[in-house]
């Protein structure tokens, strides 16, 4: 129940860092992560910012964007500068896409293979970010 402490048993609590998502998108991304598990979810929107919160957090997975809601960029740019660095190459990242080609380059790139925000009910979609998240 919402609320309650947490039971010495559970697993810990995991961070996610969700990247360029516009408001409504963030809010439906935030809904689908904190209802299916126990994360918290930290947010921001361009390349500084993201990499300012991953020397600042410790983080569990990264969601980002295909294209960045506060300029259009492309999410990958952000993704490469991320498996590049050796402080945050294993850090598991998810693209946010609908498309599937999108999806094939940034796994191709180095991420696990993601979800669209069409996905976000489906089981397969569950599966794959509990896996991401070292939960299965």
């Amino acid at each position: 129940m919402f609320g309650e402490p947490r039971k010495e048993n559970q697993m810990p609590l995991r961070t996610v860092l969700s990247i360029g998502q516009c408001r409504p998108d963030n809010a439906a991304i935030t809904h689908f992560l904190t209802s299916n598990f126990d994360v918290k979810v930290l947010e921001t929107d361009l390349a500084d910012d993201s990499l300012a919160a991953l020397q600042s957090s410790s983080v569990d997975l990264i969601l980002i964007n295909r294209k960045l809601d506060a300029d259009y960029s492309d999410g990958m740019e952000i993704m490469k500068l991320i498996k590049s660095d050796p402080q945050t190459e294993q850090i598991p990242v998810m693209l946010v896409s609908n498309f599937p080609e999108s999806q094939e380059q940034a796994v191709e790139a180095g991420a696990t293979y993601g979800f669209g925000k069409a996905e976000l009910s489906s089981p397969e979609t569950v599966g794959r970010v509990r896996n991401a998240l070292g939960l299965a």
